[in-house]
C-alpha cells in the first residue's frame, strides 16, 4: 500500500539506583586510582570534572596525604591545593615552585587559568608530551626577578585540575581549541553527576560507607531521618551536596526538636 513503516525507538531505560551508585562509585575509584599514577609519577595531568560539593577535592587530597605519610615514592612528595583566582604570572611562578620531578600541583576550582589564553598556553608547555617540558615567560617581570625565578625552567613535576566546568560546554571556539589541546595532554575523569538524583544518591552512597555521618555518632534512625529529609525537600533545597548534608546533620545534633524547620529558614530557597 505505499506506506513507510515508523522507525522503532527503543524506550530508555531509567538507571536503577543501584545501577547509579555504581557508576559514580566507579568513577571514583578509578579518580583514586589515577591520582595513585600521578604520585608514582606515570600521569603527568589529570582533570576531574563534577559538580561541586561531591567529594572531587577530598578524595585527591586525602591520597596524595597518604602518599606522603608512607613515602610511597621513597621520599615525602611536595604538592600543594591552588584554590581562587590565578593570574597568567602567579601561574608560571607556581610551576617553578613545584617544577622538581615528584612535585604535584592541585589546581582546586581555580577556573579562572582554564579560561585564559595565556594561561592555558603555560599549561600547554608545562604538560606536553615531549620529554623534556621547557616553560617560558617571555616578558620582563619585577615579581621574577624579585624572587629569583628564571626567564625559563624545565617542569618535571605533574598537575590535577579539579573543576565544575565541562570542556565541551564551553562555547568559545578559541577556548575551547586551547582546551582540547589541555584535554589531550590530560586524562579527563568526567564523574558523570549531571542530576540532583546523582548526587542525592552519591550522597546515599558516602552515607552507606559509614563515613558521612561518622563524627556525629548518631543513634536510631538519625542518618536516615537526614537523607530522607534531603530527597523529599530536593527541589527547594539550595544545593544538593555533601555540604548540605552536614549542614543538616549539625542541625540534627543540636537542636533535635526544631531542626527541619531551622533548615526550611537557612538551607532552603524562599517559597513567596
Amino acid at each position: 500500500d505505499g506506506a513507510v513503516a515508523e522507525p522503532i525507538v527503543a524506550a530508555k531505560v531509567e538507571e536503577s539506583d543501584e545501577a547509579v551508585m555504581e557508576r559514580i562509585g566507579e568513577r571514583f575509584d578509578i579518580m583514586d586510582s589515577m591520582t595513585q599514577a600521578v604520585v608514582d609519577g606515570v600521569v603527568r595531568s589529570m582533570i576531574v570534572v563534577g559538580p561541586p560539593g561531591v567529594g572531587k577535592s577530598f578524595n585527591v587530597v586525602k591520597k596524595l596525604e597518604e602518599a606522603n605519610l608512607f613515602n610511597m615514592i621513597g621520599g615525602d612528595i611536595r604538592f600543594e591545593v591552588v584554590k581562587g583566582a590565578t593570574t597568567a604570572l602567579g601561574l608560571y611562578a607556581k610551576l617553578y615552585e613545584y617544577s622538581r620531578e615528584g612535585d604535584v600541583l592541585v589546581f582546586d576550582d581555580c577556573d579562572s587559568i582554564l579560561m585564559d589564553e595565556l594561561s592555558l598556553n603555560i599549561l600547554k608547555a608545562a604538560l606536553d608530551t615531549n620529554k623534556k617540558r621547557t616553560i617560558h615567560w617571555n616578558s620582563d617581570s619585577k615579581l621574577l626577578q624579585r624572587e629569583g625565578i628564571p626567564n625559563k625552567f624545565d617542569f618535571k613535576g605533574a598537575c590535577i585540575f579539579i573543576t565544575n566546568i565541562k570542556f565541551d560546554s564551553i562555547r568559545s571556539t578559541k577556548l575551547r581549541d586551547h582546551l582540547s589541546a589541555l584535554e589531550s595532554r590530560s586524562h579527563y575523569i568526567d564523574l558523570t553527576m549531571n542530576t540532583m538524583r546523582d548526587k542525592l544518591l552519591r550522597i546515599k552512597q558516602i552515607a552507606r560507607s559509614g563515613e558521612l555521618f561518622k563524627e556525629y555518632r548518631f543513634e536510631n534512625n538519625e542518618e536516615q531521618e537526614i537523607l530522607t529529609f534531603m530527597e523529599e525537600c530536593q527541589g527547594r533545597l539550595r544545593e544538593m551536596s555533601l555540604r548540605c548534608a552536614v549542614k543538616l546533620a549539625d542541625l540534627r545534633k543540636t537542636m533535635p526538636m526544631n531542626w527541619k524547620r531551622t533548615a526550611e529558614v537557612t538551607l532552603m530557597k524562599n517559597a513567596f
